[in-house]
Order: C-alpha cells, then sequence, then structure tokens
C-alpha cells in the first residue's frame, strides 16, 4: 500500500499513516489496483500528525505558511458514543480490562494515560454555528450531567472502599451508601474545592475524596452510630440531617445519653426532634430539660419522656412554657404534672394547643368543671390521644341508644376513662353484642355498663366468656339465668377464675351446699362469689353456732354475706335475743337502723298484745305461738 502526501511519498509496507491537515490532502492508494483510492478521515492521533508535519516541513528547509493546528482544531466533532467513553475514562478511576490495540489508556497505571485521553474541554464546542448553538448546549447540558453521574458512581466507589477499610461488609455498605446521595454530593463539592489548595493541585479525584471522607471522620461516626443500636436506614438520615458536619451527631447523642436517654432510642430522638436539632446549642436544650424538672418531671424520667417526645427538643423555652401552663391552669400541682408527663410524654409536646383546647371544651360538656378535667387528664392523659369526631362522638352516640344519660356518660368518664380511648367497632361492639346473645337486654346493658365502666376495657375471649363459661358449668348457674346474673353483676365478669371464683364455689360446696343450690344463690345474689373465704367463715361460724340457725337460712338469704359482722350482724343480733324475738334474716338484715328498731317495736307491742289476750283466755305458756307469728313481720 502506498500512501502520497504532496511531493513526500513515504512507503509504508502493508500499513497506512493517515495524516490531516486543513491544507493537505491524503490520499490512499490500493496497490492491487492504483486506479482505485479514497481520503480517510482521522479521528485520533492528532498530536502524531501535527508533530510529522512540522517535523517533515523543518527537515525539508520549506517554512510553513499556515500555523501548526493545534490539537483540538485537528479533532474532527465526536459522536456521541465516543464522547461518553471519553468521559468515563477520564472520570473513571478504576482499572479495566485491556486489549491489544486499544486506542486510549485505560488506566492511570498507564504511562501514557496523561498523553491518550484528550482533555474533556475539547469534549465542548466553544465557537459553534449559532444556528446549531440550542442542539450544542442541549448535548453539552447532557454531557455535564452525564459527567456528574459518574463522579458520584466514583465516590461512592470511594467511600466503599472506605467502609471496607472500616470493617464493614459489602451488603452493609452498599445499603447505607445508596441512602446517602446527599452526602455523596457533599463530599464531590468539597473534593473540588480541594483542587485550589496547593497541595491538592495536581492530585486525583480520587485521592481528594478519600481525604475528605477520612477528614469528616464519618466512617467511625457510622461505627459508633451502628454499636449505639441504630439501623442503617436511620443512620442514613442522620448523616443527611448533619449537612455536610458529621461530627455534629457524636455530640448530640453525647447529650441525649447525659439526660439518661437510652441506645436504642437515639435515631428516632435524633431524626423526630426537627430537622436543625443538630444545628441547637446543648445550652437551650438544658435550659427546657430544667425547666421540666422544675415542674414535677424528675432527673430520672427526662431519658424516658424525651424518647417518647423527642419533639419536645423542637421548640424553644417559651413554647414549652406555654404548653405546660395550658395544664398548670386546670389546677394541676407539680406531681401532679410530673407524673401525667411520664405516664403520656406525648400529650406535653405532640398535640397542637388548638387541638388540645377542642378537647378539653368537649369534656366539659359532660358537665365536669375544668379542674374536673386537669385531674381526669392527670389520671388519664391518654385521652388527648382520642379524636373528638373518630372517637367520642360515635361513642356518645352508642351508648345514647342503650339509654345511658350524658350523667351516666359522666360517671363513665370519671371512673374508667379508658373507655373513651377504645375502639368502637373492634371493642365496644363485640362486648355489647355478646351481652345481647346471652340474654342481657338493652336497659340492663346501660344500666351495667353505667354500675361497672371497666367492663368495656375487659377482653372478651380471655376474661368475659371464660367466665361466663365457669359460672354455668361450675358454679351451677342456669342458661336461662346467665343474662340476669351478669346484669346484676358485672363486677363478677373482672374476677380471676383461679384465685377468686374457684375457690369461693369450692369452699360454698364444702358447707353442704348442692351445685344447684349454690346456683341459684348465684343467681339471687350474684356478688357472692366476690368475697374473700376468710372473710365469709367467721359469718358462717357464728351463724352455725350462736344465731343457731339451720344452713337453709343462708341458701334463702345469700345476701347474709355482704353485710359487716361487728357492725350489723352481731349487733342486730343481740336486740333480737334480749327481746325474746326470731325472724328470718332477711328481715333481720335487709333494713335500715330505724326501719329495724320500729320493726322490733312493733313486734313487741304485738306480742304483748297477744300475750294479754291469752291471759284473759287463761294460756300459760305461749311462746311458741308467739314465734310462729311474728316470724314474718308485717309491712
Amino acid at each position: 500500500m502506498f500512501v502520497s502526501c504532496q511531493k513526500y511519498n513515504p512507503y509504508f509496507p502493508c500499513s497506512s499513516f493517515p495524516l490531516h491537515n486543513p491544507t493537505t490532502t491524503c490520499t490512499i492508494f490500493n496497490c492491487q489496483n492504483p486506479k482505485e483510492h479514497h481520503s480517510i478521515i482521522r479521528k485520533h492521533n492528532s498530536k502524531s500528525t501535527a508533530y510529522l508535519l512540522q517535523h517533515l516541513a523543518l527537515k525539508d528547509g520549506v517554512p510553513i505558511s499556515t500555523s501548526i493546528p493545534k490539537p483540538s482544531e485537528l479533532l474532527d466533532p465526536m459522536p456521541h458514543d465516543e464522547k461518553v467513553k471519553v468521559l468515563e475514562l477520564s472520570l473513571v478511576r478504576k482499572r479495566t480490562p485491556q486489549f491489544p490495540g486499544s486506542i486510549y489508556a485505560q488506566s492511570p497505571g498507564d504511562p501514557d494515560v496523561g498523553s491518550s485521553l484528550p482533555p474533556i474541554r475539547t469534549l465542548f464546542q466553544s465557537g459553534v454555528d449559532p444556528d446549531d448553538k440550542d442542539e450544542k448546549e442541549e448535548e453539552e447540558e447532557e454531557m455535564i450531567m452525564r459527567a456528574l453521574e459518574i463522579r458520584r458512581k466514583v465516590t461512592e466507589e470511594v467511600f466503599k472502599e472506605a467502609m471496607r477499610k472500616g470493617k464493614f461488609g459489602i451488603t452493609y455498605s452498599i445499603n447505607l451508601i445508596g441512602r446517602l446521595s446527599g452526602f455523596l454530593d457533599h463530599i464531590m463539592i468539597e473534593a473540588a474545592n480541594l483542587k485550589r489548595l496547593p497541595g491538592f493541585s495536581n492530585s486525583s479525584f480520587n485521592l481528594r475524596a478519600k481525604t475528605v471522607i477520612d477528614d469528616s471522620k464519618v466512617v467511625p461516626l457510622i461505627r459508633w452510630l451502628k454499636h449505639n443500636a441504630l439501623s442503617y436506614p436511620r443512620i442514613a438520615k442522620v448523616i443527611l440531617m448533619s449537612r455536610g458536619k458529621p461530627e455534629a451527631i457524636r455530640s448530640f447523642v453525647m447529650w441525649l445519653k447525659s439526660v439518661r436517654v437510652k441506645g436504642e432510642f437515639l435515631g428516632v430522638v435524633m431524626l423526630k426532634a426537627g430537622d436543625n436539632i443538630l444545628q441547637r446549642r446543648h445550652e437551650e436544650l438544658d435550659e427546657i430539660v430544667q425547666y421540666l424538672e422544675s415542674n414535677g418531671v424528675r432527673r430520672d424520667w427526662m431519658g424516658y419522656v424525651i424518647s417518647r417526645c423527642p419533639q419536645l427538643l423542637s421548640y424553644s423555652l417559651e413554647e414549652v412554657k406555654i404548653r405546660a401552663h395550658f395544664f398548670l391552669d386546670m389546677g394541676l400541682n407539680e406531681k401532679d404534672f410530673g407524673t401525667m408527663v411520664f405516664d403520656f410524654p406525648r400529650v406535653l409536646g405532640y398535640y397542637s394547643l388548638e387541638e388540645m383546647n377542642e378537647k378539653v371544651n368537649y369534656l366539659k360538656e359532660f358537665g365536669l368543671q375544668l379542674e374536673d378535667v386537669g385531674k381526669l387528664l392527670a389520671f388519664r392523659p391518654q385521652l388527648m390521644a382520642c379524636s373528638i369526631e373518630e372517637h367520642w362522638k360515635p361513642l356518645v352516640k352508642y351508648l345514647y341508644y342503650y339509654g345511658i344519660t350524658r350523667d351516666g356518660m359522666k360517671r363513665m368518664l370519671i371512673i374508667k376513662p379508658m373507655v373513651f380511648c377504645a375502639n368502637l367497632e373492634k371493642t365496644i361492639v363485640p362486648k355489647v353484642k355478646f351481652f345481647e346473645d346471652i340474654g342481657v337486654h338493652n336497659e340492663g346493658i346501660g344500666s351495667m355498663l353505667v354500675k361497672f365502666p371497666p367492663l368495656l376495657t375487659y377482653s372478651l375471649h380471655k376474661k368475659i366468656r371464660p367466665v361466663v363459661i365457669f359460672l354455668m358449668t361450675k358454679a351451677g348457674v342456669k342458661e336461662k339465668d346467665i343474662g340476669k346474673v351478669v346484669a346484676l353483676g358485672p363486677e363478677l365478669l373482672g374476677c380471676n377464675i383461679v384465685h377468686k371464683l374457684d375457690v369461693n364455689v369450692k369452699y360454698f360446696l364444702s358447707l353442704g351446699i348442692r351445685l344447684r343450690q349454690l346456683g341459684e344463690m348465684i343467681t339471687d345474689f350474684p356478688l357472692l362469689l366476690r368475697y374473700n373465704p376468710d372473710v365469709l367463715r367467721p359469718k358462717y361460724i357464728y351463724l352455725r353456732k350462736s344465731m343457731v340457725r339451720p344452713l337453709e337460712d343462708v341458701i334463702e338469704f345469700p345476701r347474709f354475706f355482704s353485710y359487716s359482722l361487728e357492725g350489723r350482724i352481731i349487733p342486730r343480733h343481740k336486740v333480737l335475743v334480749e327481746n325474746h324475738i326470731n325472724i328470718k334474716l332477711r328481715y333481720m338484715l335487709a333494713s335500715t337502723d330505724e326501719e329495724f328498731h320500729k320493726m322490733v317495736k312493733d313486734l313487741i307491742g304485738k306480742r304483748r298484745r297477744f300475750e294479754s289476750a291469752v291471759t284473759n283466755e287463761g294460756t300459760t305458756h305461749p311462746q311458741s305461738v308467739i314465734t310462729e307469728d311474728i316470724s314474718t313481720p308485717q309491712a
């Protein structure tokens, strides 16, 4: 093959040497067919071309009339794919596989990497045709974005290498770095700024990025945060919140530990305490803690309070004072306020003042005074977590359907405010439906709920249903009477089966009471099973030994066990003995003191009239007749 270039005709066997000059024509002739020739436009090795032209001109002694073209002027417009490859080779500092005949050096380890790769500036045209200006600008913008993307990938690789040296696994590093895009951009910017310093003017991007990562001490910080039980998503969010100052994270964590925040809650507090929490001075946070301590929140509780309500740290001291006085103005003292905040920390910092005012005003509609609402919130601050529209109004409407008045709801609210925090559809409705299924009428349901509000807070399947089954199978209550038992004694549903109900049932059966009779006694007086056997035993002994009463008397009147032995049974028994009166237990005990003395007086008068009548007839011993006649006094 023969190459002809003006007057110089060098011969290169089996090869070609392309020359490209605006004033020079390069032609390649075919050895087999000399008439066939064509020009070839070369797109690389422009420096060699320029050097050859200059060398040939000086050797011939003929000065070159035109200036030697610059390498950038010799370059023809590159295709898009070629530009992308140049970008990747210029930015990526990772050795790639090489192959014989590569046009460009493939890694910085090659000796001619600086001369082989075209400068990046040659990819962007400085002087372009105005007609193609928009198209070129779009292309350059695309190339810039591509360059940034490649730089970000390089930064990721540098960060992964730093994580590997920090003894982190590859999977953990990939998952964490994938969430740190903002921090990677910060590293890129700082690494670019380092190039302005004399010490880094000739250093590679990799070295500068590694320097930024090492100086920030972010890898040891990640290890420390992981040791404090923070997951990698939380670590990533915290690092992004630091805004390029990871040292602020360690400082804030040390402050949290000083107020007794445990490691498992450190990440939660940092993420929920506000976006600018890492920029706040520790003196401001100390003022908030000191103010809470002065109002009853103990220092030992502070870590728990901050862990459950990190939003407290996002407020200024003045805002915290306003929120605290919202409750203190209801009549709460320091002790009540401190325990309220400890029981439910979110009551102080999570809800807005407008929302809390609405809930307080709604509670006052039940007839409560402001001080009563304060006591209610001190006892059950979880009420502030309930929604008026979603919880309270549907519940009030539901209770009103079962005949519960506003006063009844007020009683339920005071005795068991947790009822107003329960879910209506999932918690209350199934229980009411169960009571209906066992035979309790709607009026009875309303009465039993007002009488014993804690009933609605018990588990249906773990508490209520097992007690009902026990009463029917082990205590002798008939199926037709179980509704009556539950309606009259809803407190039974709160008793423990093993430690209370079963023990009492066995005690009554040990007295000689049959199971059927015990069921009738429970139907008549359901609370019979709530008393402690230690309380029942002295009363039963007194009944049998001192009062000389048969067992049938207590079976007929099981309420006997509900009266005080010292306060009612013994005193009234003595009155009856002194006056030689014998009446049923029902009339002896089920009356007030005034009614009892009036009844005794009437019986004595009746007996005297009877004795007078008998004496007139000559009867000498009427006592048996008197006892039989007055055993059932007239109303």
